[in-house]
């Protein structure tokens, strides 16, 4: 199983999942340890934010983990058929552990960038 995760400094999970450029990607080895397999290093057209191809290298992994991700970003990766988990937890070994091992990930807290609500109309009269 590959682990995509997001990681603009390639040591802790990053937000904004959509404009993230660098990638951290885990899996188990043939000892069962989880290990770095690959780094991605995007350009800026390659975010996800940006591009518009067919083929896209976070189309390869199974599960991608950040720290915040707008709903455009979860819906084109699920229809690739990669799972978006969001967490608050910063260290991407310790979150693709837990994902592994079928521990729940810590939340992340809604912000008001990636909320979706109704608009608040005015009353009148």
């Amino acid at each position: 199983m590959k682990i995509a995760v997001t990681s603009q400094n390639f040591l802790t999970i990053t937000p904004h999942a959509g404009k993230c450029r660098r990638f951290l990607i885990l899996g188990r080895n043939e000892q069962g340890e989880l290990v770095e397999l690959d780094r991605l290093d995007l350009p800026k057209e390659m975010s996800m934010h940006e591009f518009k191809g067919l083929q896209h290298p976070l189309f390869d992994s199974d599960v991608l983990l950040t720290a915040s991700a707008g709903q455009g970003f979860i819906r084109r990766l699920q229809q690739e058929r990669v799972e978006v988990i969001c967490t608050s937890e910063t260290d991407p070994y310790r979150a693709a552990d837990a994902f592994l091992e079928g521990e729940p990930l810590p939340a992340v807290e809604a912000d008001a960038h990636h909320q979706k609500s109704a608009p608040i109309m005015p009353k009148f009269g």
